[in-house]
């Protein structure tokens, strides 16, 4: 793991998590793509109230990024990569986006934690993100739902 921050906080946490000791090192990341919705959604997580993300499976392909896994750890970083918390995934689906439903788009914590705050926040992201391959969202495209709690 390069990042200092989220390498100091995995130490943390192992130290009385030994159980996870041959885990494989967790990802530092942060949710969105720019400085205040990334300090917001670290925000939400390390308070409690984000237990979800989405990605789109195009943008993932796209990165050849790996889906996530029912398991793994995630050093959960601002902006500036500072670590804030840790989650460890708890469900991963796929399912188009026209089948988010209220319950899933509560669990993702953000804005009123509605369903159209939820369908307008997301397509304006992958509007962005899918951009850079020259796509565009649909409402038929599948986006990967994890779910996760955080432990740290």
């Amino acid at each position: 793991m390069e990042n200092a921050s989220a390498r100091n906080m995995w130490g943390d946490y192992l130290d009385s998590h030994l159980e996870h000791a041959f885990n494989e090192s967790p990802k530092a990341v942060y949710f969105g793509d720019n400085e205040k919705d990334a300090d917001e959604l670290a925000a939400l997580t390390k308070n409690g109230s984000k237990k979800a993300t989405t990605h789109s499976l195009l943008g993932l392909q796209h990165r050849n990024e790996p889906l996530p896994k029912i398991g793994e750890f995630i050093v959960v970083t601002n902006w500036k990569g500072e670590a804030q918390c840790i989650v460890r995934t708890t469900a991963v689906t796929l399912k188009p986006f026209f089948s988010i439903d209220a319950s899933y788009a509560h669990l993702e914590g953000e804005g009123d934690t509605s369903l159209e705050y939820w369908k307008k926040v997301h397509w304006e992201y992958f509007t962005r993100e899918l951009s850079a391959f020259d796509r565009e969202p649909k409402e038929s495209m599948i986006v990967v739902c994890q779910e996760f709690v955080k432990v740290y």
